[in-house]
């Protein structure tokens, strides 16, 4: 880590961050509305969440397991400032013309349980994405099956992610039967999105190495 901070870091490599970052405190501050999708039901958080997925991929890829390791200790330490500033904001009296404190504390009170599961997910699954990434490059994985790495990262990553938030948040409150169910459906639909726009990640990914004057193995 100290290494890292005395390295010179690029422009494009501070704008993924900050991406990154924003990306996770968006899908926090959404997670809490339920959507329902046909016979399936997800979060709001599904919508964005998984572009910190692909990011944490092409970072991998282009810039090495150690600046993806940063990126992700800096996501988690700003979405954690959010989540006090917002605890803050709640606890501070209102002035005698506000009148939308219990529509902000139903919206950003949050539970701490659920606040905790979503961070050690978090957590867990990015790192487990990234060092998914970093292990099969370094196994012999070459540039051209990027594509197989950024998939299967996400399976492994995602599927972590679910493992870990679902029963924490949600043990003893629903059934485990539904549990279950959360736990494949948002780890599929997760995965599918970046199969999806897995062709604007390869761009990516060969735009920033031209960018950044860095080969390909």
């Amino acid at each position: 880590m100290k290494q890292l901070a005395n390295s010179r870091v690029s422009a494009l490599y501070l704008v993924l961050i900050l991406t990154f970052c924003i990306c996770l405190i968006v899908a926090n501050l959404v997670e809490i509305k339920t959507i329902d999708l046909g016979p399936l039901t997800i979060t709001a958080g599904v919508i964005i969440f998984p572009v910190s997925y692909i990011i944490n991929d092409c970072v991998v890829e282009v810039y090495g397991l150690q600046k993806a390791k940063l990126m992700i200790w800096l996501g988690f330490a700003s979405s954690l400032f959010v989540t006090l500033a917002l605890q803050l904001s709640l606890a501070l009296p209102g002035s005698s013309e506000w009148t939308a404190q219990q529509a902000m504390e139903q919206i950003y009170g949050g539970v701490p349980r659920i606040v905790a599961a979503s961070f050690l997910a978090f957590l867990c699954g990015s790192m487990v994405n990234a060092y998914t990434m970093a292990r099969m490059k370094s196994a012999g994985d070459d540039a051209r099956r990027f594509s197989f790495r950024a998939i299967m990262s996400t399976v492994y990553g995602e599927s972590i992610d679910s493992l870990i938030f679902f029963p924490i948040a949600f043990g003893g409150i629903l059934s485990w039967r539904m549990i279950g169910s959360l736990m494949v459906t948002q780890a599929v639909i997760k995965t599918v999105y970046e199969m999806l726009i897995l062709p604007v990640t390869i761009y990516a990914v060969r735009r920033l190495r031209k960018v950044e004057q860095l080969g390909l193995s």
